[in-house]
């Protein structure tokens, strides 16, 4: 059973938070350890492992890009993040740029500046990744959306440290 299925949910990119929230709620509620404290230790590890399986699903769907790279792994399109680093050069030329940007930004204005452009293009990629995934079902131009995201994710993260560093 897939995480999906696991929530009564339909497989898909585009999905309601609020109906995930109460889910894992019910789902807890149900296969919570302590439901199970009176009784035989098998039973105990299983509601143990099925409460652990519930919050595992629950963060992989949660999370907008863990979700694409599932669903991208349920269709046999597996991300492969760790060997297929390849990307569009017009892609490499934009993280140069905002690389060099934030690099050379002094001033909160100017990193908050990269920010935006950096919120904006995420935005356009998370867009980009729901049209592929549910629209045109074309998993593997999701895969190369999800490893972009996987870059602007982990340069948005540079980019709140600097900002940290620069009101510290």
């Amino acid at each position: 059973m897939d995480d999906f299925e696991l929530f009564g949910l339909p497989r898909r990119f585009a999905l309601d938070r609020a109906e995930l929230d109460s889910r894992r709620r019910a789902l807890q509620a149900e296969v919570h350890p302590d439901r199970f404290a009176g009784t035989d230790p098998a039973s105990r590890r299983a509601a143990m492992q099925s409460a652990v399986r519930v919050n595992e699903a629950y963060a992989r769907l949660g999370d907008p890009l863990k979700r694409a790279a599932y669903l991208c792994e349920l269709a046999g399109t597996p991300i492969r993040a760790e060997d297929n680093t390849a990307m569009p050069l017009e892609f490499l030329r934009q993280q140069m740029a905002w690389r060099e940007s934030l690099d050379d930004a002094g001033s909160r204005d100017e990193v908050d500046a990269v920010a935006r452009e950096l919120a904006n293009e995420r935005r356009l990629a998370y867009e980009r990744v729901a049209s592929a995934l549910d629209d045109r079902h074309d998993f593997a131009r999701a895969a190369e959306e999800v490893r972009a995201l996987m870059f602007i994710e982990r340069f948005a993260a540079d980019v709140d440290d600097r900002l940290v560093a620069l009101e510290g």
